[in-house]
């Protein structure tokens, strides 16, 4: 099977400027695959350096070393040595990210702030907008709060808008950051619904989880960021 993912000993250390130019190695030997339709879950205390992975392989940290490899229309780009316009129309066609934190336009809309990634891809904006109100109403946003800006939501509503926005493309690839850290029981099973049917649809996936039970329903493999750990 073709590998949508395949990172091969990548590295990444961040040089301290403000501190004379100290360098602090994060991870190194950096290396799995992801095949179509599978969910690759990285596991590893805090700190041990999972989201600075899953930002290499999205782009918005350069590796110092390795390979990061993403199919991209048919053919394996590697992101650590790409140009800056190539990782952008990976970003847009071929990766999608859902972060812990959600980044929307102030006074836009719910049911457009999770329509926006159908309608930049030229789904037509009705159409998009029943989408987007079709999985808000799943992950329970109520229909009384759709016309209103998210930042008015609780951090757990807001949650459920960014998973909203991350799941409605239909892209190759979805990268996970705790998806579902401030969600109640009900709101994580729905989660794991929607992960579900990515797979089936031959998404391939890499997650970051905490919580044990949803590693376990999630992940085809598990990735023990550990073995990766730079030495300080």
């Amino acid at each position: 099977m073709t590998a949508m993912i395949d990172v091969a000993d990548a590295q990444k250390t961040f040089t301290m400027h403000l501190q004379g130019g100290v360098e602090l190695p994060v991870v190194r030997g950096v290396t799995f695959h992801v095949n179509p339709g599978e969910c690759v879950v990285l596991s590893g205390p805090s700190g041990v350096g999972k989201s600075s992975i899953l930002k290499m392989i999205f782009g918005n940290y350069r590796c110092d070393g390795g390979r990061i490899g993403i199919r991209h229309r048919g053919t394996l780009i590697d992101l650590a040595s790409a140009e800056p316009r190539q990782i952008l129309n990976v970003r847009r066609d071929t990766i999608g990210y859902v972060s812990q934190f959600l980044r929307a336009v102030p006074r836009v809309a719910t049911v457009d702030v999770v329509a926006e990634p159908l309608i930049a891809s030229g789904v037509a904006r009705p159409e998009a907008q029943h989408r987007a109100g079709a999985l808000l109403h799943r992950l329970n946003i109520p229909e009384r709060l759709w016309q209103l800006p998210p930042a008015t939501f609780s951090g757990g509503e807001q949650q459920r808008v960014n998973i909203a926005r991350g799941f409605i493309p239909v892209l190759p690839i979805l990268l996970l950051d705790e998806p579902t850290a401030s969600l109640d029981a009900a709101n994580r099973a729905v989660v794991v619904e929607l992960i579900a049917e990515k797979k089936r649809k031959g998404t391939a996936m890499v997650a970051i989880v905490h919580d044990d039970e949803i590693r376990h329903l999630i992940a085809d493999r598990i990735v023990d960021v550990t073995r990766f750990a730079a030495a300080a």
